[in-house]
């Protein structure tokens, strides 16, 4: 990374964020959620406002989900919030680097709002190279470029599955829960991480089939609980 000197030139330098691998594997990814949105009966008004205000894929696709069966707006907020649960370490761990020595708090609630897997990664290998009080502004600059990426492959995916052939479509909407089983497996660690992802992929399509509205909470909720009851007793 380049020096950087001045707020200006810490936030440049975290728009340059848009070009790293992270950030063009999450458009490929934005690509099938907009598609989804479509498939689903969203405008590209309301796929284009939610990939910008709702920094996560994974709540954007619960949210399209459970609206999509018919949830009401309450069971969905609810569910979409029980999966924002998991961004809360990565905000704890992230936000007391980004302070500096002078608080501004209406930047740090949007420096909380980007907070997500990808700008955490990012930020983990960027930050600690920026001196403390530019940490803030490099930050914001990461958040920008990456939401930038996801609001553009959000729409470019609902305008390419426009006329597009049915195998095309479901390819596109078939790339976001692929890249998420990947990252998962790809980033876990331990046996009993494994195990939760082996036990969410056998119990899903049951759960579809006995609670359709609510398959993707109890999936998680009995996968993961059963895996670490599991990883308890092997201890």
């Amino acid at each position: 990374m380049q020096d950087v000197s001045s707020p200006a030139s810490a936030f440049l330098q975290g728009l340059r964020a848009s070009y790293s691998v992270a950030a063009f594997v999450l458009f490929a990814t934005a690509l099938g959620f907009g598609a989804l949105a479509r498939d689903t009966g969203f405008t590209l008004g309301h796929t284009a406002f939610l990939a910008l205000t709702m920094f996560a894929l994974p709540n954007q696709v619960v949210l399209i989900d459970q609206l999509a069966r018919g949830a009401s707006v309450a069971a969905a907020a609810l569910a979409v919030t029980l999966a924002a649960v998991r961004l809360f370490p990565m905000v704890a761990t992230t936000m007391p680097h980004v302070r500096g020595t002078r608080r501004r708090p209406v930047l740090e609630v949007i420096a909380a709002h980007f907070v997500a897997i990808t700008t955490w990664i990012e930020g983990a290998r960027r930050l600690p190279a920026v001196p403390p009080d530019l940490r803030l502004p490099h930050h914001l600059g990461i958040g920008v470029a990456v939401c930038g990426m996801m609001v553009a492959g959000s729409v470019t995916g609902y305008l390419l599955s426009v006329g597009m052939p049915p195998v095309v479509s479901a390819a596109l909407v078939f790339t976001t829960p692929l890249y998420f089983i990947l990252s998962l497996v790809a980033t876990a660690r331990a046996r009993l991480e494994v195990s939760a992802i082996v036990l969410g992929c056998a119990l899903a399509p049951l759960f579809y089939l006995v609670v359709p509205g609510l398959d993707l909470l109890v999936t998680g909720l009995v996968g993961g609980t059963a895996a670490f009851l599991w990883g308890n007793a092997r201890r």
